[in-house]
C-alpha cells in the first residue's frame, strides 16, 4: 500500500479543492464524479473519505466494483496535482456518516453551515465512503 506522505496531505488538506473521482460503470465505461473529501485516520490522512447516495451512480459503482480513484488540482500556476488510487470501503454507520457530513460541511461551506450540512448529507441511505491508497501520484510546481 502507498502512503499519504506529509507533502502530500498538506496539498489535500488546502484550502476546499474539490476530488475528481474516477470509477468504473456497470458497462464498463469510466465515469467522474466531483466529491467533497477529507483526510482520515493516521496522521489525519490514512485515507481519504467523502459521501456518496447509496442509490447514485457513484454509490451503486462502489458497491460492484471498489477501484478507484480520486485526482486533486491546484488550477493555478505554478500548477500541482495529486491522484490517489486505492480501493473504497463503504460503511453506513450513522455516527460516522454524520461526523463526516458535518466536517465535510464545515470545510467546503464554512463553520456556520457545518450543522446543516451534516444533517443533510448525514442521513440513511447516504454512505461513507473511505479510500485505501494503493498508489500516489504527485506533481507539485509543473510550471516552474
Amino acid at each position: 500500500m502507498d502512503q499519504l506522505s506529509d507533502e502530500v496531505i498538506a496539498f489535500l488538506s488546502e484550502g476546499t479543492r474539490t476530488g475528481m473521482l474516477g470509477f468504473v460503470a456497470a458497462d464498463g465505461r469510466p465515469l467522474v464524479a466531483p466529491v467533497w473529501f477529507e483526510g482520515d485516520g493516521e496522521g489525519g490522512a490514512a485515507h481519504l473519505v467523502f459521501n456518496t447516495g447509496g442509490d447514485s451512480a457513484t454509490g451503486r459503482a462502489l458497491r460492484r466494483d471498489p477501484r478507484v480513484v480520486i485526482c486533486v488540482d491546484d488550477p493555478h500556476p505554478p500548477y500541482s496535482f495529486v491522484q490517489v488510487q486505492g480501493v473504497a470501503e463503504i460503511s453506513e454507520d450513522p455516527d460516522e456518516l454524520i461526523a463526516v457530513a458535518t466536517r465535510l460541511g464545515g470545510r467546503y461551506m464554512g463553520a456556520d453551515k457545518a450543522q446543516e450540512y451534516g444533517r443533510r448529507n448525514g442521513v440513511p441511505g447516504e454512505l461513507l465512503v473511505r479510500v485505501r491508497p494503493t498508489k500516489v501520484l504527485k506533481a507539485f510546481d509543473l510550471a516552474l
